[in-house]
């Protein structure tokens, strides 16, 4: 079980760390304790009856690929036993996406594993952090810059910090993801897809 995010006291609170705390929820929920070895915050505990390993990778966001490898290879795992949990800023704050496997989106963190693994299929939940690019004031100030402004003004978003208005409904939509987490191991992709798929914290 895997969260995407950057290490760090900088990036802990911004929109592209909403995977490790996904993670940090199931550990507390499980109160599991982690530590960190050589690329990688590990936790070893139990999820819906199963041993699972719980993983933040410590390589930043772009690099995710390498300790997870890794980590599949040294438990003789293979990339269907993953379950990847990423933010999504094409999502809006509070929706949870889950697929069983699928293309990387524009994602850094995902680019990084699947180059990594060699394959797409491995389940993953999408947590929505990009309620504020709907807001029409953002598309159209989006629509007034140039391409490369756009872009930089997006990867400024996503490591920004969550806003004061936005902490409660985050703190659900992490919930969510991790009940979906549980959902995925206990009852499989397809019943975890239509109980959380289009859901909103």
């Amino acid at each position: 079980m895997v969260g995407l995010g950057n290490p760090g006291p900088r990036y802990e609170r911004t929109r592209h760390n909403a995977g490790f705390m996904a993670i940090d929820e199931l550990a507390a929920r499980a109160r599991a304790a982690g530590r960190v070895e050589q690329d990688a915050w590990l936790a070893e505990t139990t999820l819906a009856g199963e041993p699972a390993l719980l993983v933040k990778p410590q390589s930043f966001m772009n690099l995710s690929g390498g300790p997870v490898a890794r980590l599949l290879a040294e438990a003789n795992a293979s990339p269907a036993d993953l379950v990847v949990i990423v933010d999504d800023v094409a999502l809006p704050l509070g929706r949870l996406r889950v697929r069983p496997a699928g293309s990387d989106g524009g994602h850094n963190g995902l680019v990084s594993l699947i180059t990594s693994l060699g394959t797409d299929a491995f389940a993953r939940i999408r947590i929505g952090v990009g309620q504020e690019l709907t807001r029409p004031e953002r598309a159209a100030e989006r629509d007034s810059e140039a391409p490369s402004s756009g872009f930089m003004d997006l990867a400024d978003f996503v490591l920004g910090d969550f806003q004061p208005e936005e902490v409660e409904r985050l703190r659900e939509v992490i919930g969510l993801a991790a009940d979906a987490a549980l959902s995925l191991i206990e009852e499989g992709a397809d019943v975890a897809m239509n109980r959380f798929n289009g859901r909103s914290a």
